[in-house]
């Protein structure tokens, strides 16, 4: 199964490709769609939908696996955040490929097996799961890898429906 995970954004959109075969996980490729700040915010949404498209054509994944949107804080960027999130799920949509949602506590869980781990953790099980040799940068690229990993720990899975039941 080719899983593309997906980090949005609307400064840093991270990527990575996934391929996972006999319970192992191999890095396909990996990444991130930028925009420059200062740039009228709808030329950098076409860019971000431009990119998705192709590089959904390239990776031709089975599935798009992306991070339910999060903020608490700076409801301005959560906003920005959101529209860039949704033209994402356009090109998915658009592409015929499945989009599958996950929030940060089931990133975490499913990658260190701990809910309430931190940031490092999470990118260190990430390389270790990928076999890498450092954590991928930016930190978004890292993000999108261990989203993809999440998938594949998790789809079609009771693990997955208990998640999705209890809105975890």
């Amino acid at each position: 199964m080719v899983v593309l995970g997906i980090d949005p954004g609307f400064a840093i959109v991270g990527w990575g490709v996934i391929d996972y075969t006999a319970n192992t996980h191999r890095p396909i490729a990996f990444g991130a769609i930028t925009t420059k700040a200062h740039t009228d915010f709808t030329l950098r949404l076409k860019q971000i939908y431009d990119d998705t498209v192709e590089l959904l054509a390239k990776s031709k994944p089975d599935a798009v696996a992306v991070e339910k949107l999060f903020f608490t804080t700076n409801v301005t960027t959560g906003i920005q955040v959101a529209q860039a999130r949704g033209v994402i799920l356009l090109a998915a949509q658009q592409a015929r490929v499945p989009v599958y949602e996950y929030t940060p506590l089931q990133v975490k869980t499913a990658v260190t097996g701990y809910g309430k781990a931190r940031k490092p953790q999470v990118m260190e099980m990430t390389r270790r799961l990928l076999h890498l040799k450092e954590v991928p940068k930016p930190d978004d690229t890292a993000d999108a890898l261990a989203i993809a990993i999440t998938h594949t720990q998790a789809a079609g899975t009771d693990l997955r429906d208990y998640m999705l039941k209890r809105g975890l």
